[in-house]
C-alpha cells in the first residue's frame, strides 16, 4: 500500500465537492438568494470532509497492513451511524425540538420525556419520544434538513471509538457499539445539549450563564467518542507493563505521514461548514464570519505548538504529531465558535495543539494504555479544554438568546449574548455561572456514555470469553488468537 493512490483518491474528493459547489451557484439565475437557500445542503456535505479527514489522520499513525482496514472502518462508521440515527436515534435527540423551536415543520415533534418528577419543573427534558423513521410528524424538510445536518457529527461520533478498537476488539463488540453510539448515545446526550434537554437549560433552572454551550459538538460529538473509547481500551486491551512499547523518548511513529497531513487539511476544511449546516442555529446571532476566523486560527495554533515541540524535544518536525494539533485545535474551538475573541480562539488551538504531545506521553508512558489513534488526546483532552474555555474566554459579542437566555437584555446588558470570565468591555462578565455551567455538562457527558459503554463492552467480552472457550474445547489445536472475533489483536 502506497500514500500515492490513496492521496490521489481524496484530492479528488475535494475537487469533486468544490465543483459541486460551484455548479450550484453558476447555474442559478439568483445565485445570492439560491446559493442562500441551498447553504445547509452545501455545508451539511462540505461537512463530510471531516470524518474523511480523521480516517485519514487514524491511518498516517498506523503500518501500511493495519491502514488497509481503516478505510473499511469508515464506510463500517457511516453505515451504522446512518441506519441507528435513522431508526431511534433522531427521535431521542429531536423528539421534543418543538418546544424551544418555532421553525415550521418541527411543531409536531413535541414530546420530550423527564426521569424527573413534575416537582422538579419544565426544562428537565432528557429523551426525545418522537419522530422515529423520520415518520409522520418528522416526515417534513424541515425534519430532512434537521437530519442530514446531524449526520455527519453522528458518524464522527460513531468513527471515533471504531477507529480506536478496530481490529483488536471482538467484531461483534465494536458493530454493536457503533450502532448503539448512532441510536442511542449520541442522540441522548445531543437532545441534552441541542435537543432542548436539560443541560442547554442549566441557565433556566439553576441560573447558570446559558447553559452548557457547545456551538459545534466539541462535547456532543468528539468527548463522547473518546469516552467511549476509553472504555473500550480499560475493557480490552490490559495496560503494557513497565518498559513494554516504545522507548520514552520516541514519539509515536508515523508510516504514512502524508495521509495524516492530508487528513488534517480535509478537517480544516470540513470544519468551515461543520457547525452552520445545522438549520436551526441563528445566523443572524451568531456571527459566521468571527466563527470561521476562529477556526482557522485555532488550527493554526494547533499546528504550530506541537510542531515547535517535536523540534526542541526530538530534534525535528514529526508531522503526525502536528497534524494531530491541528485536529485538536480545531476540536477544542468547536465548542465556543464564534462566541470568543480570534486571539482567544488562537490561545485556545495553541493550548490544544501543546496538550496533545503532552497527553500522548502520558497514556503511552504513565498510563501505559493503548491508544494507537491517541483518540484521548486528540478528541478527548482538546475537546474538554475547548468546553471550558468558553466559561474563560466568551466575550458576550455573540450569541443573543441562546438557549432561550437573554433574548433582549442579559445581566442588566442589551444584546448581551454568552459571556465567561473575560468580557468584552461593553458586557458584564458572567462568572462563574457559565463556567460551572460548563464544568456540568463537561461531568455529565464524560461519565454517562463511559459507564454506558462499560457495561456494554464488558458483558461483550465476558460472552466472547465463554465462547472462545467453548470452542477450545472443541478444537484444543486452536489457539484464541487465530479464532475469529478474537480478543487478541488481528
Amino acid at each position: 500500500m502506497t500514500e500515492r493512490p490513496i492521496a490521489q483518491a481524496a484530492a479528488g474528493a475535494i475537487l469533486l465537492t468544490f465543483l459541486f459547489v460551484g455548479m450550484v451557484a453558476a447555474e442559478s439565475n439568483q445565485p445570492v438568494e439560491v446559493t442562500l437557500s441551498l447553504w445547509p445542503l452545501i455545508a451539511g456535505s462540505l461537512a463530510w470532509l471531516v470524518p474523511i479527514g480523521f480516517v485519514l489522520l487514524a491511518a498516517g499513525g498506523m503500518a501500511p497492513a493495519q491502514a488497509r482496514g481503516v478505510a473499511l472502518t469508515g464506510l463500517a462508521a457511516v453505515g451504522l451511524a446512518a441506519l441507528g440515527y435513522w431508526a431511534v436515534g433522531f427521535g431521542i435527540q429531536f423528539g421534543g425540538v418543538g418546544l424551544i423551536s418555532s421553525q415550521p415543520g418541527l411543531d409536531g415533534l413535541v414530546w420530550e420525556w423527564s426521569a424527573l418528577g413534575p416537582d422538579w419543573g419544565p426544562n428537565w427534558g432528557m429523551v426525545g419520544l418522537r419522530g422515529w423513521g423520520l415518520l409522520r410528524e418528522a416526515a417534513t424538510p424541515a425534519a430532512y434538513a434537521l437530519f442530514f445536518a446531524q449526520l455527519p457529527w453522528v458518524a464522527t461520533a460513531v468513527l471515533i471509538p471504531l477507529l480506536s478498537l478496530r481490529g483488536r476488539a471482538p467484531t461483534l463488540a465494536s458493530s454493536a457499539g457503533g450502532l448503539i453510539m448512532g441510536a442511542i448515545l449520541y442522540p441522548l446526550i445531543g437532545n441534552w445539549i441541542w435537543g432542548g434537554g436539560w443541560l442547554s437549560n442549566l441557565g433556566k433552572t439553576l441560573g447558570l450563564g446559558h447553559g452548557l454551550v457547545d456551538f459545534g459538538g466539541a462535547a456532543g460529538v468528539h468527548i463522547l467518542g473518546a469516552a467511549v473509547a476509553i472504555a473500550g481500551i480499560l475493557v480490552f486491551f490490559p495496560r503494557r507493563s513497565e518498559g513494554e512499547g516504545p522507548a520514552s523518548a520516541d514519539l509515536p511513529p508515523a508510516h504514512l505521514p502524508l495521509l495524516g497531513a492530508l487528513g488534517a487539511i480535509l478537517i480544516i476544511v470540513g470544519s468551515l461548514g461543520w457547525s452552520y449546516a445545522n438549520p436551526l442555529l441563528p445566523l443572524s446571532t451568531t456571527a459566521p464570519i468571527r466563527g470561521a476566523l476562529n477556526g482557522l486560527l485555532a488550527a493554526a495554533g494547533g499546528a504550530l505548538v506541537p510542531m515547535t515541540y517535536t523540534w526542541l524535544v526530538a530534534g525535528r518536525h514529526d508531522a503526525l504529531m502536528t497534524a494531530r494539533g491541528v485536529a485538536a485545535g480545531a476540536i477544542a474551538i468547536l465548542a465556543s465558535g464564534p462566541f470568543i475573541p480570534p486571539w482567544a480562539a488562537l490561545l485556545v488551538g495553541a493550548t490544544a495543539g501543546l496538550l496533545t504531545p503532552l497527553t500522548t506521553y502520558f497514556v503511552d508512558h504513565v498510563l501505559r494504555l493503548d491508544d494507537p489513534t491517541a483518540a484521548i488526546a486528540t478528541h478527548g483532552v482538546g475537546a474538554a479544554w475547548g468546553v471550558l474555555s468558553v466559561g474563560l474566554f466568551a466575550d458576550g459579542l455573540a450569541g443573543r438568546g441562546w438557549n432561550g437566555i437573554g433574548a433582549e437584555r442579559y445581566l442588566n446588558t442589551a444584546g448581551q449574548g454568552v459571556t465567561g470570565l473575560w468580557a468584552a468591555p461593553s458586557m458584564q462578565p458572567d462568572w462563574p455561572g457559565q463556567f460551572v455551567a460548563q464544568l456540568v455538562g463537561l461531568a455529565a457527558v464524560i461519565l454517562v456514555p463511559f459507564l454506558a459503554a462499560t457495561i456494554g463492552f464488558a458483558v461483550v467480552a465476558a460472552l466472547a470469553r465463554i465462547w472462545q472457550g467453548g470452542r477450545s474445547g472443541l478444537a484444543d489445536d486452536v489457539s484464541p488468537a487465530q479464532e475469529p472475533g478474537s480478543l487478541e489483536a488481528e
